[in-house]
Formats: C-alpha cells, structure tokens, sequence
C-alpha cells in the first residue's frame, strides 16, 4: 500500500474541537468496532523517521515493518494509513496522542512501565534488545572500553537509558534522532553509538566500514501506543497482531523486511 505523509496544521480553535473529542473517549470519526478516529476514513500514525527498516522514506513514500503492521490494523478498520513524523519525545510522553494530532504511536517503542503512565500499549509484536555500533577498526567491543571516549544515543530511547547505567565512564552525547546519532558515528563525532539491535545491524549491512560488535541482553518488546483508555483501538491493534501471527502474514512481513523468519515464539 502505497502510505502518503500527512502534516497536520491545527489552529487552536480546532484543536480545542480535537481535545473536546478525545475527552470522552472519542475523536473526529468512527471506524468499525467503535473504534474513534481522529480523522474520518483514516487510520493517522505518529512516528519518527527515518528509523530503518521500521520506518523510513523511500521515494515519496514512508515505508517499513512498523507501516506494514499498521496498515493491517487500518485495512481491519477499513481506512486508510496517514503519517505523520514528529519527535520520538511526543510520542512516548503521549502528547501527541492526548492532544488528537494521532491515532497510534508505531516508532519501534519498547514497552515500558514509565511509558505505560501516559499511554496504552498494545500486545509486544517484536522483540529488540540494545547494541552498539562502531567503525570495523575502533576496537571496541564492550562499553569499559569506552572510557574517556564519546558514545552516542538517541533522546529518550531506552538505548539512552542503558548508557546511561552501565557506560559511566563514557562522555554520553545526546541526539534528536537516529540519523543523526547514524551519522554521528560515521565521521567519527562520536566513538560508539547505542541503539536498538534492529536499525543498528541493518545501517552496518548497508555501510562497509560500520560493525555492531556487541548485543546487550535487555529483553525489550515493542508495542503501539494509544491514548490513555482508547480500548477499542487497542483491541482491534492487538486482533490484528494476532492474527497476523496466526496466518503467516506477520512472518511474511518480518522476512521482508529482516532477511529471515522471526525465532519461534516471537
């Protein structure tokens, strides 16, 4: 399915028509289900790009395994896929839920209980851990030998929170968004870079020169977000994820866009 970008410019009278909505649980249209959609005949994504291979542009579309996994929920609801790129920050703290700017958070989010205080999680649909990314010849392997030395994470990722407690001897240098913090380690900006294990190896395939040398074991799953109490749409988010892996079209996806089939019980 081809996914058009859409920007959304409120003034603050609608917005305020847009809150006023989403205050009793419900929002600019309904969908299927009871399902209450912030605009009618579309299903609207917050993400951040580019965060490959779960979401980034490739032409004039926004692709990945996250846009793929919401149009299923989308195609449930009979709508249509809207995207919108915003900071990862407004999406994980719910602002961009709570203020009816979108309907679903989908940018590779681990689950986690302070994320679970401002908004609802569906069902865990992919497993993730932490890594780090160097240059092939750095000779870093592990975070002790980053003492004294420059390490790059994204702002408020769970990758900046694990720096955080186990690289104390590192110089942590924060950035707004993955391709910075990419680009970061390439012309040497930064030492070492931690980030989830997904885009990490799949930037290092596509850039000789770049290697992941260590996985950190930290036992994340990503879920979609949705507004504090908005059920029916966590529900039909988790029938479609369920469904997905009972069919074969989440394996289908995950191959597409990983090289290989999810382990079992992914």
């Amino acid at each position: 399915m081809r996914v058009r970008r859409l920007t959304l410019s409120l003034t603050a009278a609608a917005l305020a028509a847009v809150l006023a909505g989403c205050g009793g649980g419900g929002g600019g249209a309904e969908a299927p289900g009871g399902v209450q959609l912030v605009a009618e005949g579309s299903l609207t994504m917050c993400t951040q790009l580019p965060y490959d291979p779960f979401e980034f542009r490739q032409g004039d579309a926004i692709v990945g395994f996250d846009v793929d996994m919401v149009d299923l929920v989308a195609k449930k609801l009979n709508v249509t896929t809207q995207i919108i790129d915003t900071p990862f920050d407004t999406i994980q703290s719910g602002a961009d839920l709570d203020t009816g700017k979108c309907d679903i958070g989908a940018a590779a989010m681990t689950i986690t209980d302070a994320r679970k205080q401002n908004i609802d999680f569906s069902a865990p649909y992919f497993d993730a851990t932490q890594a780090l990314l160097v240059e092939t010849d750095a000779g870093i392997t592990d975070l002790p030998q980053l003492t004294g030395k420059r390490l790059g994470v994204q702002n408020s990722t769970t990758g900046a929170d694990y720096a955080a407690a186990n690289a104390a001897g590192a110089e942590i240098v924060t950035f707004e968004d993955l391709g910075l913090l990419l680009t970061a380690v390439q012309t040497g900006n930064v030492d070492a870079a931690i980030n989830d294990n997904g885009p990490l190896l799949d930037f290092a395939k596509k850039n000789p020169g770049l290697t992941v040398t260590k996985e950190f074991d930290t036992g994340e799953q990503y879920g979609f977000g949705v507004r504090k109490g908005n059920t029916a749409l966590a529900q039909a988010v988790n029938e479609a994820i369920a469904t997905a892996k009972t069919d074969g079209t989440y394996t289908q996806i995950y191959t597409k866009w990983f090289g290989q089939a999810p382990a079992a019980g992914s």
